[in-house]
């Protein structure tokens, strides 16, 4: 019996598997580097949509609710918003939303406990299901917005409520000496529970959600 040892064509193979490896380590790199790529562009949308939130958080306890909140009377609270909606109604597209669904209630939710809210009011934690508020922030980018959409779910009404001013006083005189013959009692705030989500407009996957514990 003749045995062959024909080694014709071991060098072809040797250059395939070689070219293989070199292929498949290819392949795992652009892999990472895609990835990575990915990666990256998302966070950097989720952080433009967080700051969305924050800048939303910033507009309803700084803005909103301290100019509402000036006097408890509800004829006050009407003035109130539709000056807000004159202000902001334009730039912001500034919408009082749950006030169009149920007459006042975000006044209802800013001056009682959440224990007296009527049933149509929405107590869930998703800012989207029946918000209270709504508009829209200009992003870095000239075509980039983000619409923000906020809401109370909760509400612990405070005691002492002599005014709504939110300015604190125990004694209502000057300096050291008080001219008043009674001593006030300490105001104790409201504390608000407060969901509030920032999406992109055109692509509402971007989004982020923030919740806020604000007492004022």
């Amino acid at each position: 019996m003749k045995v062959l040892r024909n080694q014709d064509g071991i060098a072809l193979i040797t250059a395939l598997m070689f070219t293989l490896i070199c292929l498949g380590m290819i392949m795992t790199l652009l892999y990472y580097v895609l990835a990575g790529t990915k990666m990256s562009a998302a966070q950097k949308r989720y952080r433009s949509a967080l700051e969305a939130s924050y800048g939303g958080t910033e507009f309803i306890t700084q803005t909103i609710i301290p100019r509402l909140f000036s006097s408890p009377l509800l004829t006050d609270y009407l003035d109130k918003r539709a000056s807000l909606i004159t202000d902001f109604g334009t730039n912001l597209n500034l919408a009082f939303t749950s006030d169009a669904l149920t007459p006042n209630a975000f006044y209802t939710k800013l001056t009682t406990s959440t224990s007296a809210w009527p049933s149509a009011l929405s107590k869930t934690v998703n800012p989207k299901d029946m918000p209270d508020l709504t508009f829209t922030l200009q992003g870095q980018n000239a075509g980039s917005k983000y619409k923000v959409y906020t809401k109370i779910v909760d509400t612990v009404a405070g005691v002492g409520l002599l005014d709504a001013s939110g300015i604190d006083y125990l004694d209502g005189g000057l300096g050291v000496a008080g001219t008043s013959s009674s001593t006030q009692t300490p105001r104790t705030p409201n504390i608000y529970s407060i969901e509030v989500q920032g999406e992109a407009a055109v692509n509402p996957v971007e989004k982020a959600g923030l919740s806020v514990l604000y007492a004022y």
